[in-house]
């Protein structure tokens, strides 16, 4: 249970949600990343760390640039801990809202 409290707690951050938002897209370097969300490159710099120590983004050096990529194995641990967790049954509720069907 710690180690699910500790991926919510990482995740919590707005900013590194938006990391991860625009990761989805395509690898990305840190100036990449900086000039896309408004934010200094120490910032970005420091929720990768963040990012990169709980697996979920991993880097790849390229000449002088690193580019961050997601690591899309441990998104899809996290998306399967969360439905674990969430039994509400808040997707049945969403699908009927829509007029589709879980089937």
């Amino acid at each position: 249970m710690k180690e699910a409290a500790a991926l919510f707690k990482i995740l919590s951050v707005d900013k590194r949600i938006e990391i991860i938002e625009l990761l989805k897209k395509k690898p990305m370097s840190v100036n990449g990343l900086a000039d896309k969300l408004g934010i200094t490159q120490s910032a970005v710099s420091q929720h990768l760390r963040v990012l990169k120590a709980a697996g979920l983004v991993r880097d790849n050096r390229k000449g002088y640039w690193i580019y961050y990529s997601l690591n899309k194995d441990a998104l899809e641990r996290c998306r399967q801990r969360l439905n674990r967790i969430c039994t509400c049954g808040c997707l049945v509720s969403q699908a009927g809202r829509d007029g589709k069907s879980k089937a």
